[in-house]
């Protein structure tokens, strides 16, 4: 009977690869021979279940794929997967609650590995007058929400500039999750139609500086045009396939008038 699973030697090298690193470069870092990972590799050797996780853990492969190399390896799967309401994930939703609301008067969002909005703080509601109510019914996929033409893009003052950030942080993620969910949405976002030539060129009176330290978010608002820094939080050692996948995003306002702004209201 073939099996229902890839073979794990073949999923190892898969991983291998995307890393663009070698055979022997693996070995080193895992502290074996090339010979052995190369019979790994072909399926001449199984793997044990220690090696799988040891590799895995070179390979900085996500928990959920690590999960998958365990199965193909004929091991139950190791890391738990559970809803964010579970019981067991209660202090670590508490402290993304907590994270959330003491951002405020700044937003800020929490979201899964798919970019669908988990839960967000006070302060983002305001910045999303005029999206179109169909974006924001859930699941609310944020990258949706902010590239779409009907969502954030049009009031977005550098949209070109914002919307090559998000896109490459999503080529990034692919690149290290190899995640089809994310390249279907990647090529979703790339069928948007790109933002006017207006909004490529840098508002009056806030040409980029040669010193420039990041990308910001310059939306307009009743309240004018807010401009942000983000920052992204992510869990430091979980042994949850939800939890690792969390990420919490806090927007810091880059400018004073941001801050006096978000601080009236």
């Amino acid at each position: 009977m073939m099996s229902a699973h890839p073979p794990v030697g073949g999923l190892l090298r898969e991983w291998r690869q995307r890393r663009r690193m070698s055979q022997l470069d693996l070995a080193c870092q895992a502290d074996i021979s090339t010979r052995h990972l190369s019979f790994l590799e072909t399926g001449r050797a199984q793997p044990s279940r220690e090696m799988v996780l040891h590799l895995a853990e070179r390979l900085d492969v996500p928990l959920r794929d690590r999960n998958q190399l365990l199965v193909a390896a004929g091991f139950a799967p190791l890391y738990p997967e559970r809803s964010l309401d579970d019981p067991a994930l209660a202090a670590a939703r508490k402290a993304v609650d907590l994270v959330l609301a003491g951002h405020e008067p700044y937003p800020a969002v929490a979201v899964d590995r798919h970019w669908t909005l988990v839960a967000a703080n006070g302060a983002l509601g305001p910045l999303l007058a005029g999206a179109d109510p169909a974006l924001l019914r859930p699941p609310i996929n944020v990258l949706h929400l902010s590239l779409h033409p009907q969502g954030l893009a049009p009031r977005i003052e550098n949209a070109a500039e914002w919307r090559a950030h998000l896109l490459a942080r999503l080529r990034r993620q692919i690149e290290v999750s190899a995640d089809p969910v994310l390249v279907k949405l990647l090529e979703d976002l790339g069928r948007y139609p790109p933002p006017p030539e207006g909004a490529r060129r840098p508002e009056p009176g806030r040409e980029p500086s040669p010193v420039a330290i990041a990308v910001p978010l310059r939306l307009r608002t009743e309240r004018g045009v807010l401009s942000f820094l983000s920052t992204t939080m992510v869990f430091g050692t979980p042994v949850d396939v939800t939890l690792s996948e969390l990420a919490v995003e806090s927007f810091f306002p880059a400018d004073q008038a941001t801050a006096d702004a978000l601080r009236a209201r």
